[in-house]
């Protein structure tokens, strides 16, 4: 059975928007199958964290979680219930003022964090506090929250990251 990649958008964007049409694209390359959780209308990331886990019986089992922004955080909550393979994070919304307590703990799973140093939205700080506290690798970029100046270069870290996960064919 071919595993899963699934996409968890931030807060202002959509599906498929650039980052995830991309990167979709590198896992397609790789074998994987891709979906993409629509978030739109729901600014509750509890309510996210919900409709990802009730996907979970389409997606199978271990798939890999890839999170921007609030995503990030999203994927990370439910990465447990899910028994994720993997995590790719790009700016996750960890440690936000006033929310610090709903910073989630993760899966035991490989883990990168993709973030950039001129993020105005989510403090570099917080994906370097996460990363310490999780021992995950991290990937700082000399770019702000939306990345899409370093698409190539995420692109490239995702692919990396993939092949280390394996084979999606399990």
């Amino acid at each position: 059975m071919t595993r899963y990649v699934v996409f968890s958008h931030g807060k202002e964007s959509g599906p498929w928007g650039t980052k995830i049409v991309a990167l979709a694209e590198v896992a397609r390359e790789l074998g994987w199958q891709v979906e993409s959780i629509d978030y739109q209308g729901l600014d509750d990331p509890a309510e996210r964290v919900s409709k990802l886990v009730a996907a979970g019986p389409f997606i199978g089992r271990a798939p890999v979680l890839v999170g921007s922004s609030m995503g990030g955080h999203v994927a990370t909550a439910a990465s447990k219930v899910l028994a994720c393979g993997g995590l790719f994070l790009m700016a996750p919304a960890f440690y936000m003022p006033g929310y610090e307590h709903l910073t989630p703990t993760p899966h035991a799973c490989p883990m990168h964090i993709a973030h950039g140093w001129g993020d105005e939205i989510v403090p570099i700080e917080n994906s370097i506090r996460w990363a310490r506290a999780c021992r995950a690798t991290l990937h700082i970029l000399d770019t702000d929250h939306r990345m899409q100046d370093q698409l190539s270069a995420l692109c490239d870290l995702f692919r990396l990251f993939l092949l280390d996960i394996g084979s999606p064919e399990a």
